[in-house]
């Protein structure tokens, strides 16, 4: 019998985020959606994080995002919250409204309901932004409940740092 988890069961890690972050001496800022603060905790649960994660921004309603992040109205009106265009935008406003280097942010669909024949429960949408302006945005679907996709949402967005900050350096 196998005993592994699948990545939505297990508990998200951000140890190997911290460890490219201490040695690239980059500062992160977060702006999350559906997982409402998750990834900050999971960044926060480590100590001496405050070496490395700047600011998180939970913008839950169309309106935070907004007023906190920046996005377009124009941009939610055209292709939804939960889009690679939007979570760009969120990206790059915490980018921008912070003292980071780099940024994430997630957007989704957690469920149980909310989802649409387009964008069905465990649709979720990441982007990574840097200050040149360069931002890379990805639409990901996750199965399972609201837990498990909201966890595999965080997991998403810190395996995707790792993966850009490994290429950097």
């Amino acid at each position: 019998m196998n005993d592994l988890k699948s990545p939505c069961e297990q508990e998200p890690s951000a140890v190997p985020l911290a460890e490219l972050m201490l040695r690239s001496r980059l500062r992160l800022a977060v702006a999350e959606s559906c997982t409402g603060g998750w990834l900050a905790k999971v960044i926060t649960d480590l100590a001496g994080s405050s070496t490395w994660l700047d600011r998180g921004f939970v913008t839950y309603s169309n309106a935070a995002k907004q007023e906190m992040l920046g996005v377009r109205a124009e941009t939610l009106a055209a292709q939804g919250a939960v889009s690679e265009a939007v979570v760009a935008e969120m990206a790059l406003g915490a980018l921008n409204r912070s003292r980071a280097d780099v940024a994430v942010a997630i957007s989704g669909v957690a469920g149980p309901g909310g989802g649409s024949p387009e964008k069905p429960v465990g649709t979720v949408c990441l982007a990574w932004a840097w200050p040149e302006g360069r931002v890379e945005a990805r639409r990901f679907h996750f199965d399972g409940d609201r837990d498990a996709v909201r966890r595999c949402s965080v997991q998403a967005a810190i395996d995707g740092l790792v993966e850009r900050l490994g290429d950097l350096g």
